[in-house]
C-alpha cells in the first residue's frame, strides 16, 4: 500500500459517514438473499520483500486471498466467525449485510470461497437493519445457535436467538449497551463482541468492547452484559491503537485485534493476548503483543478476527479486512497458525 492507497483509506473512512443517508436506498435494490460468485487471488507471501519468511511474532503465516465480487453489497467486512471445523465462515459488513461461504483449502492454504451468499441483516419486524438506521454493523459473535451483532453508531446489540435454525432469515431483537450517562462516541462504539468462556467465573457473559470509547484515564471502555448487573471493564490503550475485533484461544485467553491508522503513514495492525482471569468488573486489562504488521506486509484495514482448530489440532487465526468499498483498498482474508 503506497501513499495513494493510504489516502484512499482515509477517504473510505470519511465516506463511511455518509452511509446513513444512502443505506435505505441501497437496501431497496438488494435481494433478500443472493448466491454470489467470489473471485480469489492467492497471497503466498505475507512479506513480499522476504517471501521465505513465515514466522511473525507468535504466529506462522499459512496463506491468504484477495477477494473480489461483482455483487454490489460485497465488501466492508468488519467481523468474521468460523465454524468449529474452519470449513465455513460467516461475516458481516458495515452496511448491514451477512456473508456466508464455504472455505476451500489446498492442503494447509486457503484456495477460495464457494457457496457464497449475501443477505440483509434483519431486525425484529423483518425489515433490514440498515433501513431502520442501524446500518453500521461492526461486531459479530455466534455461539450455541445464537448470534449477536453490535451496531456502532446507535450503540445497540441485536440478539438473534434463532440464527442456528433460520440462518440469514433470523431476526434480531435489540439490546441496549449499558453506557450510563457517559455515552460512547458516535463512530467509536461497540466494535467487538464475545461470550466469555470457561474457566472464567464470568463464563457466559457477553463482553462488548468499544473501538475508542475512552474513560477518564484514556483507556478503552468495554462492558460485561448478561449475568448479574452490567459492569464495565477497561482495555489499556497504547500507541494510539483502536480495537476492531476479538477471539479466544482454546485456553480461554482473549485475543484483541487492534488497528492504527494515519492518512500520511498508512495503516498497521496488531494482536494482543489478554489473560482470561484478568477480565472482571472494574479491571483494566493489558497483555503482550503476539503479532504486529504494517504496510510492508500484505495488509489493509484489518477488522475481523476468528479462531478455530484444524484437523491437526492447530489453532488457526483468520483475519479479514474492511475495504471501505474503495477501489483503492482490498478485501483480504489471511490465515495464521498459533505458535505461542
Amino acid at each position: 500500500m503506497d501513499r495513494r492507497r493510504a489516502l484512499g483509506l482515509a477517504g473510505g473512512l470519511a465516506v463511511a459517514g455518509a452511509f446513513p443517508r444512502v443505506a435505505a436506498a441501497q437496501q431497496r435494490g438488494v435481494p433478500a438473499a443472493a448466491d454470489i460468485v467470489v473471485r480469489s487471488f492467492p497471497i503466498n507471501a505475507f512479506m513480499p520483500s522476504d517471501n521465505g519468511k513465515t514466522r511473525f511474532g507468535q504466529l506462522e503465516f499459512r496463506g491468504g486471498l484477495e477477494l473480489q465480487s461483482d455483487h454490489g453489497a460485497f465488501g466492508g467486512f468488519s467481523s468474521i466467525r468460523m465454524d468449529a471445523t474452519g470449513q465455513r465462515l460467516t461475516a458481516i459488513s458495515d452496511k448491514g449485510q451477512w456473508l456466508t461461504a464455504r472455505v476451500d483449502m489446498e492442503g494447509p492454504k486457503l484456495s477460495g470461497l464457494s457457496q457464497a451468499r449475501m443477505a440483509p441483516i434483519l431486525g425484529p419486524n423483518g425489515r433490514p437493519l440498515a433501513s431502520t438506521g442501524n446500518w453500521d454493523t461492526e461486531s459479530l459473535w455466534i455461539e450455541g445457535g445464537t448470534a449477536w451483532i453490535g451496531v456502532e453508531r446507535t450503540h445497540r446489540i441485536f440478539r438473534f436467538d434463532t440464527f442456528g435454525r433460520d440462518g440469514l432469515n433470523a431476526r434480531g431483537a435489540p439490546m441496549p449497551v449499558p453506557m450510563g450517562n457517559n455515552r460512547l462516541p458516535s463512530n467509536r462504539g461497540i466494535e467487538a463482541l464475545g461470550i466469555l468462556p470457561r474457566p472464567s467465573p464470568l463464563a457466559g457473559t457477553l463482553l462488548a468492547v468499544s473501538e475508542r470509547g475512552l474513560n477518564a484515564t484514556g483507556d478503552i471502555r468495554a462492558f460485561l452484559i448478561g449475568r448479574g448487573d452490567p459492569a464495565e471493564v477497561f482495555v489499556k490503550r497504547t500507541n494510539d491503537f483502536d480495537v476492531t475485533d476479538l477471539a479466544f484461544l482454546p485456553s480461554g485467553d482473549l485475543l484483541l485485534l487492534e488497528r492504527w491508522f494515519s492518512a500520511w503513514r498508512g495503516v498497521a495492525f496488531r494482536i494482543r493476548r489478554i489473560d482470561l482471569a484478568a477480565i472482571r468488573a472494574g479491571a483494566t486489562v493489558d497483555g503482550p503483543i503476539v503479532m504486529s504488521a504494517d504496510m510492508t506486509g500484505q495488509i489493509d484495514n484489518m477488522e475481523g478476527l476468528a479462531t478455530h482448530r484444524n484437523a491437526e489440532g492447530e489453532t488457526i487465526l483468520t483475519i479479514v479486512s474492511d475495504n471501505n468499498f474503495s477501489f483503492l483498498q482490498r478485501t483480504l482474508l489471511l490465515q495464521f497458525a498459533w505458535k505461542g
